[in-house]
């Protein structure tokens, strides 16, 4: 009997193992980039929203790229979501007290992708915290939309240009 339960958690074992050493191997990075602009004369301490252009996907290149297809891929989630000021370069986020970012198709609905709130940082970079949504349905289109939430407690005297850098992580199904 010892000996069967001994196999039986060594079998099970090798299996767990293996299934993640698959998943790994199915599993790569979509990085996509998109930019806005913060004008000057946004209001103070109010929620004021911004829309990107759309952004295209190149998702079936991606997929391709990494010997996949849209229908194999069985789940897409932000892993990364960093904001970088690149104009005026010597800028800083003190100005932002809270930011959040949307992602929407023009076929399916618009969910919460990423934030921060109480934005405390003297550096022209912040990464947000990324929420556990599946994403696959907004990648695998040809373009999505971002639309992001600003509170401004500092006014702001020159436009700032912030762009906006997203890992997406993608793992495909094998069959």
């Amino acid at each position: 009997m010892k000996k069967l339960t001994f196999s039986l958690i060594t079998f099970l074992s090798v299996l767990l193992i293996s299934c993640n050493v698959v998943d790994d191997l199915l599993t790569f990075t979509i990085n996509n980039q998109t930019s806005f602009k913060i004008s000057t004369g946004f209001p103070l301490n109010l929620a004021s929203e911004i829309i990107t252009p759309d952004v295209t996907t190149n998702s079936s290149s991606e997929f391709e790229n990494n010997n996949t297809k849209a229908n194999l891929v069985k789940d897409v989630k932000l892993k990364e979501l960093k904001l970088t000021i690149t104009e005026p370069t010597n800028k800083n986020f003190s100005f932002l007290k809270s930011v959040r970012l949307y992602i929407s198709t023009d076929s399916n609905d618009e969910i919460e992708l990423a934030y921060l709130e109480e934005v405390n940082s003297t550096s022209n970079t912040i990464n947000l915290t990324c929420t556990s949504d599946k994403l696959d349905k907004y990648i695998k289109a040809p373009s999505y939309k971002i639309r992001t939430k600003l509170v401004i407690k500092e006014t702001v005297t020159k436009d700032i240009v912030v762009t906006s850098d997203m890992k997406f992580r993608v793992t495909a199904d094998p069959f």
